[in-house]
């Protein structure tokens, strides 16, 4: 039938709205990473230097976010999605294993996403520290989700008499901390060792704090 008229499907170049305003975004992210998490860093950076780097204009900037903040922000949240996602797989995978075998098996997986990149370790690690109280709030929110982690695998290991029963969260935040410093200042050249024995040392402290001096280990 001539002329009849068809429906506007929203899509341009064979992609939609939705679609490319997520590619817009992401390379938004992506030039955020290179920027924040390398040179110059966020501090240093300004919204007509990322828009650049994305290949995209400030008006298409503010389309998406309402600051560099927000960036920073979302970045944050993205380097410990992908480390909490990596640390989880393989705590699945371990499931039914021993402690020992259960923590340096998460350990692994998460030092090697995390440390896999520089610039989301700087991210995770330094950029976002004293920013804002806003991104105060979220890095420790993220940080009590680790802590969280490691409680129920402890409560988990008492049931299975694989630890001393007794309140751990305060222990946790203490190894958390441990973490974010010694892989920190590993992946800065400051400590000479292997990623290896990095994660080994992390998982003897943490074996350290589920198994008290005073309590014989499993089958000793």
């Amino acid at each position: 039938m001539a002329g009849r008229l068809r429906q506007p499907t929203g899509r341009y170049g064979g992609r939609s709205a939705e679609e490319r305003q997520a590619d817009r975004r992401q390379r938004f992210l992506d030039a955020g990473l290179q920027l924040f998490g390398d040179s110059p860093g966020y501090r240093a950076t300004t919204v007509a230097a990322l828009s650049e780097a994305a290949g995209l204009s400030t008006r298409q900037f503010y389309e998406e976010f309402r600051t560099l903040e927000d960036v920073l922000a979302a970045l944050h949240l993205q380097v410990n999605d992908r480390a909490e996602e990596a640390a989880l797989t393989a705590l699945a995978d371990a499931d039914g294993l021993p402690i020992a075998e259960r923590a340096t098996a998460t350990f692994r997986a998460y030092a090697a996403d995390v440390t896999g990149d520089p610039r989301r370790i700087r991210i995770a690690f330094v950029e976002i520290i004293g920013v804002s109280p806003r991104l105060e709030e979220q890095r420790l929110a993220r940080r009590s989700r680790w802590v969280d982690l490691i409680c129920a695998e402890a409560a988990a290991a008492v049931e299975r008499g694989e630890a001393a029963p007794r309140d751990y969260r305060v222990a946790a935040a203490a190894f958390i901390g441990s973490v974010n410093g010694l892989l920190h200042d590993w992946r800065a050249g400051w400590v000479d060792a292997t990623l290896h024995q990095v994660v080994d040392e992390l998982v003897q402290l943490l074996l350290g704090i589920l198994r008290p001096a005073d309590r014989p280990q499993p089958g000793g």
